[in-house]
């Protein structure tokens, strides 16, 4: 591999010389290869791996050197001894001739390596290698990766990392290679090497703690073991990679969406840092933009461009607010740098000018934003103000461009949506002045709008002077005012703003009544499921005791279904949307259930919940925090797990009155999941005593049930509604009303020191729990399903089951010929989450079926793979793969036998089988041949009708068959004696063949007689029909066979002669080989794969049935002993775990053991 030429002062320092001329010299690591051992290949090796040197992966090299110069330059390297000999004859043959022309060394040393950077360009040009993608540090990381643990160039290294892994008590200094998939670590220390692969999908546990021994240290868990790792140069960086590599993992396991590298990254910079890779810059970028969606609620597709430091005027305060400026393509955001003073969000499409204005010293280079409701923006201390500038129109330029786009398409709706949101809104109205003036007094209800008015008037006057809509300034000011309670005309557009959702219905105008259109008619799961919801949807409430409530409840659920197919509808969405629509039109409670659902609760409605079980353990985390003694009670009585879905699946909604529920919605909109946490600890808080002397869980429910039910608003103007929860609650004494707004403050008080970021960290820990106890689940369920169907023990069950999901997950890894989302969908049975495809059944082929054997393996994994595939959908699922290998394994004769004979009988592009070749399996022991035979005579009436269903087989398929039994063998220690016994069958399979042909007449017998016929000839013993074959003239048909051996191949060939017009050879039985007509033998000899050539041609007529084949075998004694024998898979099982293969690595462990060796 030639490369970029780098001078080297000690060309003979831990290297040795093997060929050199006037101009190069070929080297060789010292320490590498034959011959080179000793103390000093130990300690060369050491350095190698402790220094990251690239000699480790490249231990040859070729050197430049002038005759007259003591400076040496390396111009190519090799990781063996044949790469690094072709680039050597290669500079013999066109550049040693060519320099002896040049008199000036510096002319030399110039071509050289011009000529040298002209190939290493071509070679980028001619395979599309992008130049600065990444160092060449990093390639040679790269190369050093794939090599040291077989990986496949699928296999993307993100970044390696130099520290210490802990082997019992002994350290182990290497180094930590981590990649998309996978987390590797190599070290070599004086001849004792160390291996340790683990994948990311396999890791149950990743925390960074410190002891006194090791302050700084990484724990890695997985089911079966724990890695400890230290002595990090930054740890932070390190583990930070380390969840977010887990994190993609998990997400694979979760919804199957894998890895996609960004390549739109701009290229790497001079200033960056050399080992710094462009999958590495990537991650980050993905990292810093989902920080940046988070903190501003802004759409998920948004990505960040870049931040900067600067300061804000406010004019509210009239003061110079120290903050950061984040810029990315639809939005301008800022922060304060002190968290609640200040923040701002200018999306684009509302700008009118960016301008540069005067510079001065009270205001260094300031930048004025205008937008569409007259608010101007001034920036200032802009480090790179022009550069910035720039950014902005560029993007400015594309957002304008949109904006006209949207106009046209918003022109051209219609508003019949808008008039049934309004229509919906003033029946709420109406019905709530109706119950108001039947229910209170005038002087309450005159009280209540009183309120109101002062709430309106605050909020409008916060308007005023802090701006209003989504450029609003929004400070500590505005989250008071959101505590106090927003008034019940605003909620709607206050939801909108404070949950972004204004946000993606501005960018898609007209994508709502699109679904809406789309999904009208339309019926799935999801359609039934919400139409048997409809009417359990807040139905106390007035707005849904009606058909107009009902139908926009319908739409709203039924085009988020179809927009997110992945969730579909899930219990309590229901409820939530409800709530949304009483204050928000159609279309904006579709957006703000978009935002809840996709940002604001991530994984809360899919089918698993994972994301409120997440949620549930982040609580228990909290509450062992913030309220220690009486978490053990909590856990002992298990109220935590039942509580919190409950909560937080549906805001507290399902469990709080609904007036004082709607004031925890609005608080949640605005600081998000936090407050969710908060209030349920004050909830524990305040019920603390009670619960320390609870005797059971429902006791506790009870006293919450009572204490939530009791939580009243008493500044709501809405009527009093009944209370679903209540129904929970005992006939005790009501709990004493407790205020919403005192609960809530109470909850800031005490546990408003929860930070955002603390809940992502927990999160990411709980996250890995709950996912990898899903799989645990999935994987127990699947085993407890079809352990009854099969021989195989439990344990042997989830080995197999862990072996089938690492092969589908590799596939997801590395490629393969089918789609990964059609082989994983969680919302299927569990028995059908996970498919595999041919490609991949046959890894699984080789490495467990017993019939696997030599180049004929694929072929026959095929036509298991057809046979197993039911539905035809080119997919088999575990039960499939378990009954097929459970027949090869475990099967009586007869089943293994009827197996092999399907296999061969199913057409070639035929993919669908009447019959199933599976039933219960048994283990047997092994009985001799003779009571085979009595026991199918006798039950020959009961298996007869189903023997007869099997079709017949003809010549071709015969003749695979045939194939199929020589290779079987090839490693068997009874090989010859199989293969003696099985030309035996053939012979007597073939006189059966040519028998049936002169039955095939037009006035052919009856089925009894046909079936007699047939019984006849195998039902004799096989010492008589080796009489017969004997005593037999050649003039009526004699067979013979005989057994050949060939020492150089040690495949055994055979010869079946058949006497007549219709004799038949079979030579040479292997992957290529056919049986012919003794007439066409030349041609036939090299016949196509699987397949009979086209000069050959098929006796039509020839075929013999199933129970003619079963027969036939049981006169061979070596062949029933072959099939009935059964076959351990725990030795197959442990083998395919070691396996690792060139190219493409198969991992079934979840970490593969240490090995140390030297």
């Amino acid at each position: 591999m030639w490369v970029n030429p780098e001078e080297v002062l000690l060309a003979s320092a831990l290297w040795m010389t093997e060929r050199a001329n006037p101009y190069f010299i070929l080297q060789k690591r010292k320490g590498h290869g034959d011959g080179g051992g000793g103390l000093a290949g130990l300690l060369v090796g050491t350095l190698d791996v402790v220094l990251d040197s690239s000699a480790r992966v490249a231990p040859y090299r070729i050197l430049y050197q002038t005759p007259d110069s003591l400076v040496y330059w390396t111009i190519a390297h090799g990781s063996s001894r044949k790469e690094i000999t072709e680039n050597w004859e290669w500079l013999e043959q066109n550049l040693l001739q060519t320099l002896s022309i040049f008199e000036n060394e510096n002319d030399i040393t110039t071509f050289v390596k011009g000529k040298i950077q002209g190939i290493i360009a071509e070679y980028n040009k001619s395979h599309d290698i992008r130049e600065d993608d990444d160092t060449d540090k990093f390639k040679e990381a790269i190369a050093k990766f794939h090599k040291l643990f077989v990986m496949p160039e699928e296999e993307k290294l993100v970044n390696y990392y130099s520290c210490s892994y802990w082997k019992g008590k002994v350290p182990r200094q290497g180094w930590l290679y981590l990649s998309i998939n996978h987390l590797c670590f190599y070290s070599y220390l004086l001849g004792k090497e160390a291996k340790l692969v683990i994948r990311w999908a396999d890791v149950t546990q990743l925390e960074k703690n410190a002891t006194l021994l090791l302050p700084d240290m990484v724990r890695v868990s997985t089911r079966c073991s724990e890695h400890v790792f230290s002595v990090f140069l930054n740890i932070n960086e390190t583990f930070k990679l380390m969840e977010q590599l887990a994190n993609i993992a998990m997400r694979q396991l979760l919804d199957n969406k894998g890895f996609e590298q960004d390549r739109s990254l701009p290229k790497l910079k001079k200033k960056s840092p050399k080992k710094v890779s462009a999958l590495k810059r990537d991650l980050d970028a993905r990292a810093k933009s989902e920080r940046y969606r988070a903190l501003f609620r802004l759409p998920k597709d948004e990505k960040l461009d870049g931040h900067t430091d600067c300061t804000l005027w406010t004019p509210f305060n009239k003061m110079h607010i120290l903050g950061q400026m984040f810029v990315s393509t639809n939005y301008i955001c800022f922060t304060s740098k002190e968290e609640t003073a200040c923040s701002l969000i200018i999306p684009l499409r509302e700008v009118t000018i960016v301008e540069k204005a005067d510079s001065c010293n009270v205001l260094p280079s300031p930048l004025s934003i205008s937008t569409k409701n007259k608010m101007t923006f001034l920036f200032a201390n802009l480090k790179d103000r022009d550069f910035l500038v720039q950014r902005i129109s560029d993007f400015l330029q594309q957002t304008t461009s949109k904006i006209y786009f949207e106009r046209e398409i918003t022109g051209s709706l219609s508003s019949s949506d808008d008039e049934v949101g309004t229509a919906l809104f003033s029946y709420i109205s109406t019905c709530e002045v109706e119950v108001r003036t039947a229910d209170e007094s005038f002087s309450l209800y005159s009280c209540f709008q009183a309120k109101e008015f002062l709430k309106e008037q605050a909020w409008k006057n916060h308007f005023t002077e802090y701006g209003q809509g989504v450029c609003m300034y929004r400070t500590e000011k505005t989250k008071e005012l959101v505590l106090q309670g927003i008034p019940e005309n605003m909620r709607g557009e206050l939801w909108l703003l404070f949950s972004g959702a204004i946000n993606e219905m501005a960018t898609h105008p007209g994508y709502y009544e699109d679904l809406v259109e789309k999904s009208m008619g339309k019926y799935n799961l999801a359609t039934e499921e919400i139409e048997r919801d409809l009417h359990r949807s807040l139905p106390e409430h007035p707005a849904f005791q009606n058909e107009m409530g009902i139908a926009a409840l319908r739409r709203v659920l039924t085009a988020y279904a179809f927009r997110n197919p992945n969730i579909g509808y899930c219990q309590a969405m229901n409820i939530v949307t409800s709530v949304l629509l009483l204050y928000a039109k159609e279309e904006e409670a579709f957006w703000l259930l978009v935002a809840l659902c996709e940002r604001m609760l991530p994984d809360y409605y899919n089918t698993r919940v994972v994301g409120a079980l997440v949620d549930q353990g982040v609580f228990e985390e909290l509450a062992h925090v913030y309220v220690p003694q009486l978490y053990d009670c909590m856990q002992a009585l298990s109220v935590i797990s039942t509580i919190s879905l409950s909560w937080f699946l549906t805001l507290f909604l399902s469990v709080m009155p609904f007036e004082s529920a709607v004031v925890v919605v609005d608080c949640f909109f605005y600081e998000g999941i936090k407050v969710i946490f908060q209030l349920a600890l004050s909830v524990l808080d305040a019920n603390i005593h009670q619960l320390l002397s609870c005797k059971d869980d429902g006791e506790a429910m009870t006293i919450l049930g009572r204490y939530l039910d009791s939580v009243t608003n008493k500044d709501s103007t809405l009527p009093p509604i009944p209370h679903l929860h209540s129904l929970l609650t005992d006939n005790g004494e009501p709990h004493p009303e407790v205020d919403i707004f005192k609960l809530v403050r109470s909850s800031y008080e005490k546990f408003g020191s929860i930070r955002a970021d603390v809940i992502e960290q927990m999160r990411f820990k709980q996250r890995l729990r709950v996912i990898q106890a899903i799989e645990d689940t999935t994987k127990r369920n699947v085993v407890r399903t079809i352990v009854t169907e099969t021989p195989f023990s439990i344990d042997e069950l989830e080995e197999l089951y862990t072996l089938f999901k690492a092969e589908h997950l590799t596939s997801c890894y590395w490629g393969s010929t089918s789609n990964p989302m059609s082989r994983h969908d969680p919302s299927l049975p569990y028995l059908e989450q996970y498919r595999i495809d041919l490609e991949q059944f046959k890894v699984l082929f080789a490495l467990l079926f017993p019939w696997a054997c030599g180049t004929h393996t694929d072929d026959l994994a095929l036509r298991v793979f057809r046979l197993l595939d039911h539905n035809a959908d080119a997919l088999i699922n575990f039960r499939e793969f378990i009954c097929g290998l459970s027949v090869m394994c475990h099967g009586d004769l007869t089943e293994k036998l009827k197996f092999l004979y399907k296999i061969h009988v199913l057409p070639g592009g035929c993919l669908n089988v009447q019959h199933s070749v599976f039933c219960v399996v048994k283990k047997m022991q092994t009985p001799d041949y003779r009571m085979y035979l009595r026991l199918w005579n006798q039950e020959t009436k009961a298996k007869l009708e189903n023997m007869k269903d099997l079709p017949k087989l003809n010549q071709s398929q015969f003749i695979e068959l045939c194939k199929t039994l020589y290779n079987m063998f090839s490693e068997d220690p009874s090989e010859q004696e199989l293969y003696h016994a099985t030309a035996t069958v053939t012979s007597l399979l073939l006189e059966m063949g040519e028998v049936g042909k002169l039955f095939c007449s037009p006035a052919h017998k009856t089925d009894e007689e046909d079936e007699d016929e047939r019984i006849a000839v195998p039902s004799r013993s096989k010492q008589e029909r080796h009489q017969l074959e004997d005593s037999s003239p050649k003039d009526t048909a004699t067979s013979c066979a005989m057994l050949l051996s060939d020492d150089d191949t040690s495949v055994s060939s055979y010869s079946v002669l058949s006497a007549g017009s219709h004799e038949l050879q079979c030579e040479d039985i292997a992957e290529d080989t056919v049986l012919i007509r003794s007439g066409a033998a030349a041609a036939g000899h090299h016949g196509r794969r699987g397949g009979l050539p086209h000069s050959v041609s098929i006796d039509k007529d020839w075929a013999i049935t199933f129970e003619q084949f079963l027969a036939s075998v049981l006169t061979e004694q070596a062949l029933v002993q072959y099939f009935e024998k059964p076959v351990e898979i725990a030795a197959r099982i442990t083998n395919a775990k070691n396996v690792r293969k060139v190219g493409h690595q198969h991992m079934s462990l979840s970490d593969y053991e240490i090995s140390l060796s030297g």
